[in-house]
């Protein structure tokens, strides 16, 4: 992650250091695909190549409660672990799978492979 992006993340989760752990290694395992832009914006952060594949958010921002960090997974189908909080099929070609992350060690080899099968559908 470029500075520039990580001044812009630190930005949005400065007063998080647990988010921006997350953050490091969800990019950490990423940057070991390949390259992917990371996009900040005012409520999320945003992995995409030709297409967004994984976003990063704080549902506590919006919400009040909830997980301190949310990991959004972008698949071309439906994964039924019950490791997500919840999947939404926001349009007929995706599937959008939520992880609360509740330990940096969650972005683990099964997460991996998730971010691998989105980060390959994202062109």
């Amino acid at each position: 992650m470029d500075a520039q992006v990580a001044a812009k993340a630190h930005h949005l989760l400065g007063d998080h250091p647990f988010a921006l752990t997350v953050l490091a290694r969800v990019v950490s395992t990423v940057e070991r695909f390949g390259p992917a832009d990371v996009r900040v914006s005012k409520s999320q952060i945003a992995l995409r190549r030709r297409h967004g594949f994984a976003y990063l958010w704080r549902p506590r921002q919006y919400l009040g409660k909830g997980a301190e960090i949310v990991l959004s997974i972008a698949l071309g189908r439906q994964d039924g672990s019950p490791r997500f909080k919840e999947v939404v099929h926001p349009s007929p070609r995706h599937w959008l799978h939520h992880l609360e992350i509740d330990d940096p060690k969650a972005v683990d080899a099964e997460v991996a492979g998730w971010l691998r099968e989105a980060f390959d559908r994202a062109g």
